[in-house]
């Protein structure tokens, strides 16, 4: 991420398009921000617009109001600014069209952002500008634990309390969880697990109890995640090695073939796999 950071405080000192293409939750948005920020337009606003899906006429109407550029709509606001369309890949083609051409017309008194995700930032490949991948979680976990101490203060910091840390299981559990959701995944698992420890320190098991929104999912519903997380990453480990496995759990290889037909994983995926090994 490092990189990313360097490449972004290179390009925010210019005032060209930026393509900020990596799959969702992977932090586009925040590495968005943070052009514009370190940009010397940091002073006006910045616009953000998500109009990916729907119809020609609301991405027109949003992006140029119903006046034309100058009038209204998102390019209206941004003047001065930034406007930052989040998964501008997914925008109509005449409306892309539209918005490169109003964009290269308001040169210079508009920067445009965009989010893309990988496949998809070919298509704004002939607007030209800069391009900044940012990757998926799993692919920098050097990136995990530091994250997860910066989400730990922020919230610990709205729930008034004093952020104690991660037990050594949860710091093992959170560099070898798979994070399909990417950051954003991370940030409300460390949200929900900071409510559930309180005072504490956040253990593997407050981790696993994540849910989007507010919600907490029943006990039932939790264990049963926490089993099938559970046995995922001991398979893992172990390369699909039930006995192995079952000797690291420290339960009879009966018993733990119990707990894995129950959680429905199938330990044939994870042969061959080189994880850690006990």
């Amino acid at each position: 991420m490092q990189e990313v950071v360097d490449h972004a405080s290179t390009v925010a000192r210019a005032d060209g398009l930026v393509v900020i293409a990596g799959p969702s939750g992977s932090g586009r948005k925040h590495v968005a921000r943070a052009i514009h920020q370190w940009s010397p337009r940091a002073g006006n606003a910045l616009v953000e617009v998500q109009i990916a899906g729907a119809s020609d006429a609301v991405q027109n109407r949003e992006l140029f109001g119903d006046a034309g550029v100058d009038a209204g709509g998102a390019i209206g606001r941004a003047q001065g600014g930034s406007l930052l369309v989040v998964a501008a890949d997914q925008l109509s083609p005449v409306v892309l069209t539209r918005l490169a051409d109003a964009t290269r017309a308001a040169a210079g008194r508009i920067r445009l952002l965009a989010t893309a995700s990988p496949v998809g930032a070919g298509v704004l490949a002939p607007l030209g500008g800069d391009r900044l991948s940012v990757a998926a979680l799993a692919d920098r976990s050097e990136d995990i634990l530091p994250l997860s101490a910066h989400f730990l203060a922020e919230f610990a910091a709205e729930e008034g309390i004093e952020p104690v840390g991660f037990s050594a299981d949860a710091r093992r559990w959170l560099v070898e969880e798979q994070w399909s959701g990417n950051v954003r995944e991370l940030r409300e698992r460390i949200r929900q697990a900071i409510r559930l420890a309180g005072q504490g320190a956040i253990s593997a098991e407050a981790l696993m109890l994540s849910a989007e929104g507010d919600e907490v999912p029943s006990f039932k519903d939790a264990k049963r995640a926490f089993e099938t997380r559970y046995v995922e990453a001991l398979l893992r480990r172990c390369s699909g090695n039930i006995s192995r496995a079952a000797r690291m759990a420290k339960k009879d290889r009966k018993d733990f073939y119990d707990v894995i037909r129950r959680t429905g994983v199938d330990p044939g995926h994870f042969r061959g796999y080189r994880g850690s090994q006990p």
